[in-house]
C-alpha cells in the first residue's frame, strides 16, 4: 500500500515492529501476532548512539532500492520477519504521537500488507480477516542524514562493539534482536542479523583473549553538547528532531527507523 494510504477501516490500528519493538512494545496494545511482510530488506544501515558515537541500528529498506546498492550481504529472503501490535482503539491518538516522537526524524509514514505466521491463534486476528493486516511502517529515504549505506560487515560489527548511547551498549541491541527474531518463527532468522552478531562476539572474544579493556567503558553517554536546528545546546537524548523531546531512555532509544 502506499505511503499515506491508511487502512480503510479505522477502528483497526496496527503497528509493525521489526527492530527493538519486537521485544520492547509500544504502549497500549492489545494483540501481538508474529509474521512478516514482503518488499523491503532489513539493513543496518541507521544512525544511533550519541553523537561522538553513533552506533547502527536496522532499517528497512525497499527492496527495489536496495538492489541497486552494492551490499556485501547480496541476498536476502522475500520476507522480513517481525510483529504487529494492535493498540487499543481509545489510545490510538496517543500512540501515535508516542511513535512520531520516537520515529518521524526525517521518516514518513507507510501502510503495508502484514502477513501472520501459519500458527497464529484466528482469535488474534481481526474480525473475519481474510489475508493480510494492514499495518503502520516508518519509512526513510536515503537523502535522510541518519541512512549511512552499506558498510563492510566485519568494519560494521567492529563499529557495533565500540558504540554505547543512554540506552546501553550497541551490541546488546545488536544480539537481543538476533535472539528476538530467533524465538519468532523456525524460519525468522535474519542473515544479515546473525552475521553482524557473530561478528561481534569474535571481536569480544579477541578484545578478551588480548586483555584489551572494552572499547565503550570511555564513552560518557550523559551529557553531550551538538548542534541542533543551527544551535548549540547540552542533550541527554540519542537522537534530535524539530519536534518536542522524548520523555523517557526507552522513547529516546534507537526504535524501528526504516529506510
Amino acid at each position: 500500500m502506499s505511503a499515506q494510504e491508511p487502512p480503510s477501516k479505522q477502528d483497526e490500528f496496527w503497528i509493525f515492529g521489526y527492530g527493538s519493538l519486537i521485544w520492547k512494545p509500544p504502549p497500549h496494545f492489545d494483540r501481538r501476532i508474529p509474521g512478516w511482510v514482503e518488499g523491503y530488506v532489513r539493513r543496518s544501515e541507521d544512525h544511533r548512539g550519541t553523537p561522538s558515537a553513533p552506533g547502527r541500528v536496522v532499517t528497512l529498506i525497499e527492496r527495489s532500492y536496495w538492489a541497486s546498492l552494492a551490499d556485501h550481504h547480496d541476498s536476502a529472503p522475500a520476507k522480513v520477519w517481525g510483529v504487529a501490535y494492535r493498540i487499543k482503539a481509545d489510545r490510538v491518538a496517543e500512540v501515535k504521537e508516542y511513535l512520531d516522537i520516537r520515529e518521524i526524524n526525517g521518516y514518513t509514514i507507510h501502510w503495508t500488507p502484514f502477513h501472520p505466521a501459519s500458527d497464529v491463534d484466528p482469535a488474534l486476528l481481526p474480525p473475519a480477516q481474510k489475508g493480510p493486516i494492514q499495518t503502520l511502517v516508518y519509512i526513510g529515504t536515503p537523502d535522510n542524514a541518519q541512512f549511512t549505506g552499506p558498510q563492510d560487515p566485519q568494519e560494521l560489527a567492529e563499529h557495533i562493539y565500540r558504540s554505547k548511547g543512554p540506552s546501553g551498549l550497541n551490541r546488546d541491541y545488536l544480539w537481543g534482536l538476533e535472539k528476538a527474531l530467533d524465538e519468532l518463527s523456525p524460519e525468522s532468522g535474519d542473515e544479515h542479523v546473525k552475521d553482524l552478531s557473530n561478528r561481534a562476539r569474535a571481536v569480544a572474544a579477541r578484545y578478551k583473549s588480548e586483555g584489551k579493556p572494552d572499547p565503550t567503558d570511555e564513552i560518557d553517554t550523559a551529557t553531550e553538547v551538538v548542534e541542533v536546528n543551527g544551535t548549540t545546546e547540552a542533550t541527554h537524548d540519542e537522537h534530535h528532531h524539530q519536534f518536542r523531546r522524548a520523555g523517557s531512555v526507552d522513547e529516546q532509544e534507537e526504535t524501528e527507523k526504516t529506510s
